[in-house]
C-alpha cells in the first residue's frame, strides 16, 4: 500500500510537480486491533515494523492515534495499532 498511490498530482506556480494534499479516511476501531504502552524510545516506524512488517506504514498508526508532527513516542502512551488496514 503506498501512502502517495491515490493522490493527484498538481503543477505549482513556477512549473513544477508537486502532490495535492492527501486526505485519509478514519480508521474505524476493530475488534482486533492491539493496545500497547509505549516504552522509552518506541517511534511509529519500529512499530510499523514489528506490527506490519514494513515501516512506511508508519503513518497508519500515527491516523489512528491522531498524532501529528512528531514520530517518537512518550513512555507510557497508550498507542493503538489497527488490526485491518486493508481498507485504508
Amino acid at each position: 500500500m503506498k501512502r502517495y498511490a491515490k493522490t493527484p498530482i498538481k503543477i505549482d506556480k513556477s512549473g513544477m510537480r508537486v502532490y495535492s494534499t492527501t486526505y485519509y479516511p478514519p480508521i474505524p476501531l476493530n475488534d482486533g486491533d492491539t493496545f500497547i504502552y509505549a516504552k522509552t524510545g518506541d517511534r511509529l516506524e519500529n512499530l510499523a515494523f514489528k506490527s506490519y512488517n514494513d515501516t512506511a506504514l508508519w503513518w497508519v498508526i500515527a491516523k489512528a492515534n491522531a498524532l501529528k508532527g512528531r514520530t517518537a513516542l512518550f513512555a507510557g502512551e497508550i498507542i493503538r495499532i489497527p488490526a485491518d488496514i486493508t481498507g485504508i
